[in-house]
């Protein structure tokens, strides 16, 4: 059977490239909500943080009806840390719109998920998006969409898909660059005409593969996944297990059941070939199960995610000031959380550590980890977090490191300066070309020598450089790479800081805090711009007497802290040192928190 009355797609693009605000145009243009209803921009940007940092972190569901169909959308994320979730969410799906910024060009994250997309057979229509930039350059752009295609081996059917030229922000689509779109019709259309309808067989038993995870404090895990073949009802007894065999099949029950309209899920009775549901009422299922009559299992294959690259270590916050802001403070709660989260995200590798107290979290990258992060500090916990490692491997008897793809855009004038920092990150350039007064620069680079770099590089470019990276492969290990090069302005005692104590200090360094600020021995206050560490005290009142000296008395005048945020602060840090994140504030100190045991650790070694 084909389902004409059903499509399925994807959206995938760079972050940034405007996916988030198309879907908001196609559910306001498609009549989701009412005509006097207020709706908040990027509508499925529902995280707090991604609200905030204007990313889309989740893979999400919507749809809209068009012409009597029903088309499911999903937003996958742009960013490379959370191509875990782009990665499965292709299986749902039966057709990909491929979203490129009309100046940038294909982004190394487009190449990524464009690349699983070819493999598994999808079509593709391609959306020229944000044509009205004034540095636009459309022709070029396309030119380097359909190089990519081929690239990555598309087929003719691929090769041949049709172009649009969008402008999100106005809702509007048209088939000809010089003919502006007055509305989404000729997207819409596209979607009808090219994305082709789900086949199967209603009557045969049901399998569905299980490709995103919920979790619910009242229902447990939500399964959200396509159905291969048969149909779905609420109360259906069925058998549940995976391809690879790691678990033995097991019986249960469908006890609801839902299907997507707009942004809600809509309770439904039963369900047939093609439609994407969502399933409560299965204790420990998984991603990458399959959901079988009970009378037939057959499980579907699934795609293999990504192994993670980078690893950190979380472990309970033993600073004086523990426990005095946040709700969660034990090694049974961190535990728990942590444990929680890999219900959800299949990337994530959590395991013990010789100690009670710790954990180790390995994942897709920096960023991956510091939203988990965050989102862990709001929720009440605290906790000290070490400084990312990469993860190796031996690979033909060689040790070998994670490698990735790094496209930088800077002006002319900083292609020098940006060259310097790569040589001594032992990267090496794979391509340059010219952008206009810009330079486009590719260069593959160890993963730990882009630890610590983004803020350097925002320097060097003078906040004009955009820079992307993508995980490329494994190859031998590079050799060593300097993580920081200057030292640490460490307190010396516990108290609060003062203005007298913090303008002796400033000589010394950047601080990272203002008077007031609580402190105690062993946190860090500031950087200083020579390696080494130096103890500061910042808690240094001055000494009072009954005699006035001319001009001593004249304000302290303080140069503003500089404030890292907690990405800022998970770059900075040494091997020796720990953020301490808590609801309400991020530290930096040392592993060892005593100043004198400390000086006696390096004249030991």
């Amino acid at each position: 059977m084909i389902r004409n009355d059903l499509r399925n797609i994807a959206i995938i693009a760079h972050v940034d490239h405007g996916k988030t605000t198309l879907v908001d145009g196609m559910l306001k243009q498609s009549g989701t909500f009412r005509e006097n209803q207020v709706v908040n921009e990027r509508v499925m940007d529902s995280n707090d943080i991604e609200r905030e940092r204007g990313i889309t972190i989740l893979a999400k569901n919507t749809s809209v009806v068009y012409k009597d169909v029903k088309i499911n959308i999903v937003d996958t994320p742009g960013h490379a840390d959370f191509g875990g979730e782009v990665e499965r969410i292709l299986k749902m799906v039966d057709g990909v719109i491929l979203l490129v910024d009309a100046a940038e060009g294909p982004m190394p994250q487009t190449r990524f998920v464009l690349q699983h997309a070819l493999e598994l057979g999808h079509r593709v229509i391609i959306v020229i998006n944000k044509i009205d930039r004034p540095d636009a350059r459309i022709d070029e752009v396309i030119d380097e969409c359909y190089e990519l295609l081929m690239d990555l081996n598309a087929s003719d059917e691929q090769l041949d898909s049709p172009i649009l030229f969008c402008s999100g922000r106005d809702g509007t689509a048209s088939t000809d660059e010089n003919v502006p779109g007055t509305d989404l019709t000729p997207l819409f259309d596209k979607i009808l005409e090219n994305i082709p309808a789900p086949e199967g067989e209603p009557e045969e038993p049901l399998q569905l593969l299980v490709s995103s995870i919920d979790y619910n404090e009242y229902v447990g895990r939500i399964a959200i996944g396509k159905i291969e073949r048969g149909s779905i009802k609420v109360g259906q007894e069925v058998t549940i297990g995976d391809y690879h065999e790691t678990k033995k099949p097991y019986r249960g029950k469908i006890v609801t059941l839902y299907q997507i309209a707009g942004l809600e899920r809509v309770p439904a009775e039963k369900a047939t070939v093609g439609d994407i549901v969502c399933i409560s009422g299965i204790e420990n299922i998984t991603i990458g199960d399959t959901i079988c009559d009970s009378q037939n299992f057959e499980a579907l294959p699934f795609v293999k995610i990504s192994e993670p690259t980078v690893e950190m270590t979380f472990s309970v916050n033993d600073s004086p000031f523990a426990g005095r802001e946040g709700k969660f403070v034990t090694s049974r709660h961190l535990r728990d959380r942590l444990f929680r989260e890999l219900l959800k995200d299949v990337s994530l590798r959590v395991s013990e550590t010789d100690s009670t107290d710790s954990f180790k979290v390995a994942g897709r990258g920096e960023m991956h980890l510091s939203i988990l992060i965050e989102n862990m500090r709001r929720e009440g916990y605290e906790m000290g977090v070490s400084t990312p490692r990469v993860l190796y491997k031996e690979i033909d008897g060689k040790l070998c490191e994670p490698i990735e793809e790094l496209v930088v855009d800077v002006p002319e004038t900083s292609v020098g300066a940006v060259m310097e920092k790569m040589g001594t990150r032992k990267a090496e350039m794979v391509s340059m070309t010219p952008m206009g007064s810009r330079m486009r620069v590719v260069f593959h680079v160890p993963a730990r020598g882009l630890f610590g770099y983004r803020n350097e590089f925002l320097t060097d470019t003078k906040g004009e450089g955009i820079m992307n990276s993508v995980f490329y492969g494994y190859e031998q290990y590079k050799g060593d790479i300097p993580r920081r090069s200057n030292g640490s302005l460490v307190a010396f005692e516990t108290g609060e800081a003062v203005t007298y104590g913090l303008y002796n200090a400033q000589e010394r360094g950047a601080l990272f805090i203002g008077a007031g600020t609580p402190v105690y021995e062993g946190m860090i206050v500031g950087v200083s711009p020579k390696p080494g560490d130096l103890v500061v005290n910042v808690c240094k009142k001055k000494h009072l007497t009954n005699t006035r000296a001319s001009g001593s008395d004249d304000a302290l005048r303080l140069i503003p802290p500089r404030v890292l945020s907690l990405e800022d602060s998970l770059e900075f840090i040494a091997d020796d040192e720990l953020v301490e994140v808590t609801p309400k504030n991020i530290r930096l100190r040392k592993k060892t928190l005593s100043n004198i045991q400390r000086a006696k650790d390096r004249a030991k070694m």
